[in-house]
């Protein structure tokens, strides 16, 4: 099997395992999603309570599309909440809200690894636009002249990726702790229904870690290559 044959292996054993993460994530959420808040509020007023009690007062809160494509928007200081979110209220709801807001409490803060996250996305579109190119010709044209070069600034694009993964398990844990930490503090949710939060979160972290490796065994994997060639 060649170099370019083994790294389609290892994108589709982590795209398998990624599908079945996102699979077990949509589960749990449509599972806590039928769990009411017993204070019957609805995601986008757990977002507003949690803004407030932080002296947040300079981020909005919008509806967004879609299934699970809340997320926090540093530059434009907006959360965005999917429907189900920013109008339910479920567990799942209001764990969701709350963990979007643990971004802009990190963003208020100036949480390092958010700041830093956020310094480097130019650089990391850049890499990832051009890796699967840097990629084909860098395995393509190791038996001639210029290979080795070529690899070596595929082996940079992919470390590049492969840290902003690496960075992000940080952000997206903390900003669950501080969701977790508030909703159970301001007695939103408390008992089965912070663990229903805990356990739906926990599943949404996931979604990262699976990235996050699959970005280093590919990052492995090309390193290998060139120290196997210089021996």
């Amino acid at each position: 099997m060649g170099g370019y044959g083994i790294y389609i292996v290892i994108t589709l054993i982590f795209s398998g395992i990624g599908a079945l993460v996102s699979r077990r994530l949509k589960s749990k959420f449509k599972q806590y999603s039928q769990v009411p808040m017993s204070n019957n509020m609805s995601g986008a007023e757990v977002a507003e309570r949690m803004l407030a009690a932080h002296n947040i007062r300079d981020v909005k809160i919008t509806m967004g599309k879609g299934l699970l494509t809340d997320h926090y928007n540093p530059l434009k200081k907006v959360v965005s909440l999917s429907p189900d979110v920013y109008q339910g209220r479920s567990v799942a709801a209001a764990a969701v809200a709350a963990h979007e807001v643990g971004h802009a409490v990190q963003h208020a803060n100036s949480y390092v690894w958010l700041s830093f996250r956020s310094a480097i996305v130019p650089v990391v579109n850049l890499a990832a636009k051009a890796q699967q190119f840097l990629l084909y010709f860098a395995l393509a044209g190791l038996a001639v002249s210029g290979g080795e070069i070529i690899l070596l600034i595929t082996i940079a694009a992919f470390a590049i990726t492969a840290a902003f993964s690496a960075i992000t398990l940080p952000v997206e844990f903390d900003a669950s702790n501080r969701a977790l930490h508030w909703l159970e503090s301001s007695n939103i949710a408390t008992g089965q229904k912070l663990a229903g939060a805990k356990d739906a979160l926990w599943w949404a972290a996931m979604t990262y870690v699976v990235q996050a490796l699959a970005s280093f065994a590919t990052l492995l994997y090309l390193v290998s290559i060139f120290l196997g060639r210089r021996n």
